[in-house]
């Protein structure tokens, strides 16, 4: 059974594992298997997944139609999506309007339930707000075109700081993992973010798969295979984010069937504050040990 969480300013129970849709199957020459695509996301969401997280440019501009595509047949109703304005794209405040309108159609839906300004940094906030981009996610709001303002993130920890501040965000989406546990936004931003009454969505809990390998370098798993309770890597690594009360959803980039089952049933039964004193020195013999290699 998925376990669920709430973001402080939002009523609604999210599940605690999101299904990530930048790094979806591929057929032979780079092709969106888009048939096998669907029935993971459906699969998904059959299975307790609530949150689906896609962006303009992920697989060449793709991702947003088949996720579109996965969501008629009554599963738009079962689920939140999130998707991200392309802040590098916006040449003026109008250019926000027509990414939003674009992927309104292309999700096939009235609104957008999560939306983030996306990939942040202090000089690219500046930017966008000398565009007019409070405005936009003012108006956005108020028309009901997306329902949660967001933003993700990958500057340094002041910037982000920063950024928390000037607007009513309801949930912000940071890097975080246990190399990552010091480096961008952070611990620091994760807990900070929390104070401010925000959501915190986390992305690359795997470090793009790296964290989960079945083998990992002979002298990290000597030290997994210490544990009292064996674990396989993607485990111990989720483990460690969902360990943390103030995430709210950790995102998933699954593309194997095998990988979103192994992920599903983790999910099921993850609790804030579960790891011993014990686990989580581990978890950092393994970290140091990483940064060593």
């Amino acid at each position: 059974m998925m376990l669920y969480r709430k973001i402080p300013k939002i009523n609604n129970e999210l599940s605690i594992l999101g299904f990530g849709c930048m790094r979806l199957p591929l057929l032979k020459g780079g092709i969106l298997d888009e048939k096998r695509a669907i029935a993971q996301i459906r699969h998904a969401i059959d299975n307790g997944v609530n949150y689906i997280d896609t962006a303009w440019p992920y697989h060449g501009g793709k991702s947003e139609p088949l996720v579109g595509k996965a969501l008629e047949d009554g599963y738009r109703e079962k689920t939140y999506i999130a998707t991200k304005l392309p802040s590098w794209m916006v040449k003026n405040r109008e250019h926000m309007d027509f990414f939003l309108e674009e992927q309104l159609r292309l999700l096939r839906t009235e609104q957008i339930d999560f939306y983030l300004i996306h990939n942040l940094a202090g000089p690219m906030w500046k930017s966008l707000k000398e565009m007019g981009v409070l405005d936009f996610m003012d108006n956005a709001r108020q028309t009901g075109k997306i329902k949660y303002a967001g933003f993700s993130f990958h500057g340094r920890v002041d910037d982000f700081k920063t950024i928390v501040d000037e607007y009513s965000w309801e949930f912000c989406q940071i890097q975080y993992n246990f190399l990552d546990e010091f480096h961008q936004a952070g611990r620091e931003g994760l807990e900070y973010a929390a104070e401010k009454k925000l959501g915190v969505i986390i992305m690359e809990p795997l470090r793009g798969g790296n964290l989960g390998m079945l083998e990992p370098p002979p002298e990290v798993d000597k030290i997994w295979k210490k544990a009292a309770q064996q674990r396989t890597p993607v485990e111990w690594a989720l483990r460690w984010v969902w360990n943390h009360p103030q995430v709210s959803v950790v995102l998933s980039g699954m593309n194997e069937e095998a990988h979103i089952e192994e992920n599903l049933n983790i999910a099921g039964n993850v609790l804030p504050n579960s790891l011993t004193q014990e686990e989580l020195d581990l978890v950092k013999q393994v970290a140091n040990t990483y940064k060593r290699l």
